[in-house]
């Protein structure tokens, strides 16, 4: 049965961030993400974990100036330095909180670009073996160009060659069942054939990213599809609620009574 874990960047946001914590719980929720915790103190995140007991599933490394419109560094020429100083910077968010795995945003550049493509290989080697260190996995995520125009890792094709050829044992893909749809479909057998690199996996009704079940793919099935496969990872529910938050929980229900049964 997959673990499901609520993305509180996106989830419950009726809350303060950090009382998001507490009504994921409540919700019956056993895991988090969010994008970014850098706005808070890494001991004020580890405390929310730990006081309603929650895992944390992922976060995302420092991406450069969101608020001017960056989306990562990696994929960027001259910003290594800035790079390395970030993953320095999530690595002591991940000591307070236990997460295992941190995904590195590739940034806003043409992935046709002999520069762009060198850096962002750099970047990706040397994160994987600098997390690695600390018994991490690094992650990465193909993202569709309708969410994030410009985006430069916009191919799951491309992210596995790159993931294999690299060859890192704690290097993955974070496959997202939302953006793998609207860039290329046929999301089961791509889950198939990728799910020895699978290191994440997250999800959201296509095409508007509300609610699994809400949309045009069969989400009951790909869950499904998560455990026939084998899948032991987290799933993060990276989606906007059409409302409440807790209002449109109806479609975790199923799974939380049969968590909670099992446990």
């Amino acid at each position: 049965m997959p673990r499901f874990a609520a993305n509180l960047t996106m989830m419950f946001t009726e809350h303060p961030f950090l009382d998001r914590f507490a009504a994921a719980a409540d919700a019956g929720f056993r895991a988090v993400e969010f994008l970014f915790p850098y706005e808070h103190p890494p001991e004020a995140i580890g405390e929310r974990l730990s006081r309603h007991g929650l895992a944390q599933a992922l976060f995302n490394l420092p991406p450069g100036d969101w608020a001017a419109g960056e989306r990562g560094l990696a994929a960027l020429p001259g910003r290594f330095a800035e790079l390395q100083d970030g993953v320095e910077t999530g690595l002591r968010y991940a000591a307070a909180t236990g997460v295992k795995r941190l995904h590195l945003m590739a940034g806003l550049a043409d992935s046709r670009d002999p520069a762009a493509r060198d850096a962002y290989r750099r970047a990706v080697a040397w994160s994987a073996e600098r997390i690695g260190g600390a018994g991490l996995d690094l992650v990465l995520e193909p993202i569709n160009a309708r969410n994030m125009p410009g985006y430069f890792l916009a191919d799951f094709g491309a992210a596995a060659a790159l993931i294999r050829d690299l060859n890192m044992p704690n290097l993955k893909l974070q496959f997202d069942l939302y953006h793998c749809q609207i860039l290329h479909g046929d999301v089961t057998m791509r889950l198939r054939a990728l799910m020895p690199i699978i290191g994440h996996v997250q999800t959201a009704s296509v095409p508007d990213r509300h609610e699994p079940g809400t949309g045009e793919m069969d989400d009951a099935f790909l869950f499904a599809e998560l455990d026939r496969l084998g899948y032991a990872g987290f799933v993060g529910c990276e989606y906007n609620p059409r409302g409440r938050t807790e209002a449109g929980l109806g479609w975790f229900e199923p799974y939380r009574i049969a968590e909670e049964a099992a446990r």
